[in-house]
């Protein structure tokens, strides 16, 4: 599963996805054990969309925590190896994430960030903030606040990028109306921005994509009398499907045809899928021949 580089190099020309903003929506998947998977797979593949993007001098948005064994600190890593000294990673945080940090961990990350990235603190609405609000920390919020602020997040986040990569995603235990994966596909449809939605690593990904494209999603049945998806879970897809069907566009419109997009679908292999998103991205920014 090791990446030698040569096809991403072979499909993204340098400099190619300047001024391209890639979204992250990426969570742990229920479905790795039962793929015989590890998260040492799903790492390596967000590791290896980040060099393409990177490497391409594209930047990356992702919002999540920045708790030291996540994946935000997982992705500085990765930006330490390639050298971009441009702050290419936006870590976007919500209004109940930051403020439940104190000004010293907040001052912590930022050292850590470093020349590689940049903190967005949101308000509550999900706007931008000119700084962190120094102010004592708030022990504890209610689950409409966490579920408001993060629909903020996900808002800002799709407004502030260009196209969205999906993997993964918890299909129990969220925070919300459906789960984060779902509302943010759902946020880019209404938006028209074009999806990758890498399935091959199941989750609420998975899903979305049996939602929108059930021939995608084949390859991985589902268990008969297992356990019930939870009703916030189908809820959110119904309304997805709506949605597309309101829109007359389902995301993906992404620089790739339906073969490569069924493969992004099924691939759990890391080159492949950052190869997959970054010949859909450098055919969205003119620098590739368009999809056949």
């Amino acid at each position: 599963m090791m990446d030698d580089g040569k096809d991403r190099m072979e499909l993204l020309p340098a400099d190619s996805l300047r001024g391209m903003r890639l979204g992250i929506s990426a969570s742990d998947s229920p479905d790795l054990a039962r793929l015989g998977l590890l998260d040492t797979h799903f790492r390596m593949t967000l590791g290896e969309i980040t060099r393409t993007v990177v490497i391409a001098e594209g930047s990356i948005y992702y919002g999540g925590h920045l708790q030291s064994n996540g994946i935000t600190n997982f992705l500085i890593e990765e930006l330490q190896r390639y050298g971009r000294r441009d702050r290419p990673l936006k870590v976007c945080l919500a209004w109940t994430v930051h403020r439940s940090m104190s000004a010293d961990e907040i001052k912590e990350q930022k050292e850590y960030l470093g020349l590689f990235g940049e903190i967005h603190f949101l308000d509550p609405d999900g706007l931008l903030l000119d700084r962190h609000p120094n102010e004592p920390v708030k022990p504890k919020f209610s689950e409409e606040e966490h579920a408001a602020s993060l629909s903020g997040l996900r808002t800002y986040m799709t407004s502030n990028t260009e196209a969205r990569i999906v993997i993964g995603g918890k299909k129990t235990g969220f925070q919300g109306a459906m789960p984060g994966i779902v509302e943010e596909v759902l946020f880019s449809i209404e938006n028209r921005q074009p999806l990758y939605l890498a399935g091959g690593f199941g989750g609420a990904t998975l899903d979305v994509i049996r939602a929108l494209r059930p021939d995608f999603a084949e390859w991985f049945p589902q268990i008969k009398g297992g356990n019930e998806l939870d009703a916030r879970l189908t809820d959110g897809l119904n309304h997805l499907v709506e949605i597309v069907k309101a829109e007359g566009w389902d995301g993906y419109e992404n620089g790739l045809n339906d073969e490569e997009n069924c493969l992004l679908a099924a691939s759990y292999r890391p080159s492949e899928i950052a190869a997959l998103v970054g010949k859909g991205l450098g055919r969205l920014s003119g620098d590739l021949e368009a999809a056949p």
